[in-house]
């Protein structure tokens, strides 16, 4: 399954000090995953605080729409 960043969430990613690969395993290997209104809310806690990535899921891409502390 492909991960695909948006402009939005790229943009993000670096205004919250994040990486890419963060997001990525957070993805892979989430603490709490929710599913409404056709999005998935992925939840991990990474040692510095828990995040939350919002997607879009396809039959073989992963859309991160955005990305925020919780």
């Amino acid at each position: 399954m492909n991960i695909i960043f948006t402009l939005h969430s790229k943009r993000q990613i670096k205004k919250r000090n994040l990486t890419e690969q963060e997001i990525i395993e957070s993805i892979k290997f989430p603490d709490k995953t929710i599913k409404k209104h056709n999005k998935y809310y992925f939840q991990k806690d990474i040692g510095r605080g828990i995040i939350e990535i919002v997607c879009e899921k396809t039959e073989n891409n992963i859309k991160v729409i955005t990305v925020y502390w919780i």
